[in-house]
């Protein structure tokens, strides 16, 4: 036995990098796994059976005619990815101040869902529940003549949005307006139109950040929204009232909890998941999507790598699952490791 000097004794007998030298070991003392599993992918639709339409907002992501929906549902299968969130692009003809297209049966959403349950039965499918794709105001609810956002006169159209939704094959019914009261009152209105087994994510905690705008460019609410969001959507410097956001969603009858943004809000992410020991998610927001990418294509970082750190951030705050615009590359590059 080699016998131990002065000058090694000053040395530390624990060293934490002798597990970082090769790549079997750090594979195998890593904490946090990223999946295919953990991704949704969000898709936006359009009407019709034109060409897909760019969003220059968001580089690389396109709106989708049904058609096109359906082949991004043949790759998400074939990727492993286990659901797709769909939102719609409404033509401005259906916009109205009461957003009544949005409780259609036939609308946009409703059909491109029949469409994919025909085809894909075991693809899980998410829709939305929010006004702001069909009003011409370009706000989440009924707006009264004063200009506020009306809270139970618009939970009372989220019911009927919801029940639409799982009457066409939707799989997860995804409030996402902020609303008080509106996931217990959807949960009793599937329940009374028998839709027991149709899921709800809410959108617990969705704070008024400054990250949406490509997303409304996306679904053409951002250049028709009249003032604000911030008397519904949450004051981004507050963490506690958002366990009560969480909390009382969860005894209101959802399955699932989201917090919107992601990166920012990692915290909260832990907070609400260590609170309420529920599923819980985060979106992965177009703000943040078109930041990383357009740092890439500036040269300034390596897309990919930042995309998979990221997402791997998620997973570790204590996320389920993500919605994230880089489901289908993530996949990709998760399932060649």
């Amino acid at each position: 036995m080699a016998r131990q000097t002065s000058t090694q004794a000053a040395y530390p007998a624990t060293r934490l990098r002798r597990l970082r030298q090769k790549d079997w070991s750090r594979r195998l003392t890593q904490e946090t796994i990223l999946s295919v599993s953990d991704l949704i992918w969000p898709l936006f639709v359009i009407d019709g059976d034109g060409d897909n339409q760019p969003i220059d907002s968001m580089p690389g992501i396109e709106r989708l005619p049904v058609a096109g929906i359906l082949k991004a549902c043949e790759e998400a299968i074939r990727l492993g990815i286990p659901a797709i969130s769909l939102f719609p692009y409404t033509d401005d003809r259906l916009r109205s101040a009461d957003g009544a297209e949005s409780t259609n049966p036939d609308n946009l959403i409703c059909r491109t869902v029949r469409a994919i349950k025909s085809e894909f039965p075991d693809l899980g499918v998410m829709c939305d529940v929010a006004l702001d794709p069909y009003t011409s105001h370009g706000h989440d609810g009924l707006v009264n003549s004063a200009g506020q956002v009306m809270n139970d006169e618009t939970v009372e159209i989220l019911i009927r949005q919801s029940v639409v939704l799982a009457d066409a094959g939707c799989d997860v019914i995804a409030p996402s307006d902020m609303m008080d009261g509106r996931i217990g009152a959807i949960r009793q209105g599937l329940e009374d139109n028998r839709f027991h087994d149709t899921m709800i994510m809410s959108y617990a905690v969705k704070y008024a950040s400054s990250l949406y705008g490509p997303f409304r460019d996306a679904v053409g609410s951002g250049e028709r929204l009249v003032g604000d969001k911030k008397t519904y959507q949450m004051n981004p410097a507050n963490t506690d009232e958002a366990v009560r956001e969480a909390t009382l969603d969860v005894a209101e009858g959802a399955d699932m909890l989201l917090i919107k943004p992601g990166l920012p809000y990692l915290d909260i992410v832990s907070r609400v998941k260590q609170a309420c020991q529920v599923p819980t998610f985060s979106y992965q927001v177009s703000g943040e999507y078109a930041m990383i990418k357009a740092a890439a294509q500036n040269g300034w970082i390596e897309e990919n790598d930042v995309m998979l750190e990221s997402l791997a951030g998620f997973k570790r705050a204590g996320c389920d699952g993500v919605l994230t615009y880089f489901a289908p590359v993530a996949a990709k590059l998760l399932g060649a490791r």
